[in-house]
């Protein structure tokens, strides 16, 4: 019995996930959540957007960091769009040292 299970769990990890030969994941979709609800971003949601706010240094230069806030349709359908990633900017900007 013990062999049989250890068998199912390497059988069903090899299933749900590919990886190569150094460990890294290799899957061809990922699934994103909405930065928002927290719901998942289904691969047929076409109206979710995903927004990278660029990171400034203090003379206002872009430094090459950024931000990723993911947005599904639901939100943007509910017109909860701007105000999402204003609230969601708002509370993050601290943790990234942007004014």
């Amino acid at each position: 019995r013990a062999l049989r299970r250890a068998h199912d769990a390497v059988r069903l990890r090899h299933l749900s996930k590919m990886i190569n030969a150094e460990g890294e994941n290799v899957d061809l979709y990922i699934p994103r959540k909405c930065s928002w609800t927290n719901r998942l971003i289904e691969a047929k949601d076409h109206a979710s957007v995903q927004v990278n706010i660029g990171h400034l240094d203090q003379s206002g230069v872009y430094n090459g960091q950024y931000t990723t806030i993911a947005l599904s349709g639901f939100v943007r359908c509910m017109g909860d769009g701007d105000s999402a990633i204003d609230l969601l900017w708002q509370k993050k900007k601290a943790s990234a040292g942007q004014a």
